[in-house]
């Protein structure tokens, strides 16, 4: 059985192998690249891209790159296209074929019908003389010296050399379009930051009869009472115009307890913190969450322009709507 040292030494061979051919690549972001853009910015359908086997694998996920980063994109599988799937493929789109060999026979089948619709293509081989390269509108050379394979034959450095160029080009699409980090919360409403960026603190609060308050005139054992029903660990205190007054939450409950008070004779305006932390209405659940960061506090509530109480939340709501 190889030793350690002897996996590790296989480790890094591959690493310095993939990391030349990506270092290679530098000289491959020229005209031709600049051209590949510019037919895919002018694109008015959809960048179909087309591979078969690993290429196929590094086409579905620069696909999904394009797409994610403002520039409509889908994988369409070569075999399939010519038993149906071709009617997917408008004239107004753009084909981007990867084909490290530039001769896979499930694509070199498409290309008189690619032809025929006029359809713009985009080819990204490892060989410039090969059909598919001479059928392109554009091509762009992915040629390795080797492959990180001990054989030379598994696809590995040629693959991630498929896969940095498609980056590029969608990385130059994206800056091109003017792509805000807004518009990729829009098309990840899902992720972390789509959370952060679309997720309002009206979304996640407590509001209505679910917000923990009581008047002024409660005692301190009345306050206990509501914090315990709503479980957000406070209340509110408020007028009779619905105007935050103070809040009492379970850190103040633990200090006057020390003071040994009479919780059923005791006000609760004697106890409350007057002038607690607030978020306004509107703001994103992200921008509340860095007020309960900085103030140190797990909970807070939400009021208009006039302080009327609006909302509560604390930071086990933010947990659950994916913000933290």
């Amino acid at each position: 059985m190889p030793s350690q040292h002897h996996f590790e030494q296989l480790g890094l061979a591959v690493i310095e192998t993939e990391a030349a051919a990506i270092d290679q690549l530098k000289s491959r972001i020229n005209a031709d690249f600049s051209k590949a853009c510019e037919i895919m910015l002018a694109c008015q359908g959809r960048i179909v891209v087309l591979g078969m086997g690993k290429s196929g694998h590094i086409a579905n996920k620069i696909a999904a790159t394009l797409a994610s980063t403002g520039t409509p994109a889908f994988y369409v599988h070569p075999g399939e296209a010519s038993h149906g799937d071709l009617g997917m493929i408008t004239r107004q789109d753009v084909v981007f074929v990867i084909s490290y060999s530039g001769n896979t026979p499930e694509v070199l089948t498409l290309l008189p019908l690619i032809k025929r619709f006029n359809i713009p293509m985009i080819a990204l081989t490892g060989n410039k003389k090969s059909p598919i390269a001479q059928a392109a509108n554009v091509h762009i050379d992915a040629s390795v010296e080797k492959e990180a394979c001990p054989l030379n034959l598994a696809p590995t450095a040629s693959t991630t050399a498929a896969l940095v160029l498609g980056d590029a080009l969608a990385i130059a699409l994206l800056d091109a379009r003017g792509f805000t980090e807004n518009d990729f919360a829009l098309s990840h409403p899902g992720g972390h930051l789509g959370k952060r960026l679309l997720l309002h603190i009206d979304d996640v609060m407590h509001t209505g009869s679910d917000i923990p308050c009581v008047k002024p005139e409660a005692t301190l054992s009345q306050a206990i009472i509501e914090m315990s029903s709503k479980k957000l660990g406070m209340t509110a205190i408020v007028d009779k115009k619905n105007v935050l007054l103070g809040i009492l939450t379970d850190g103040d409950l633990r200090r006057v307890i020390d003071k040994n008070l009479n919780f059923n004779q005791t006000q609760i305006t004697d106890v409350m913190t007057k002038k607690p932390v607030t978020a306004p209405t509107g703001i994103l659940a992200f921008e509340a969450l860095q007020l309960l960061e900085k103030h140190k506090i797990t909970g807070l509530f939400v009021t208009d322009s006039g302080n009327h109480l609006i909302g509560a939340l604390n930071i086990h709501d933010l947990f659950r709507a994916g913000v933290l």
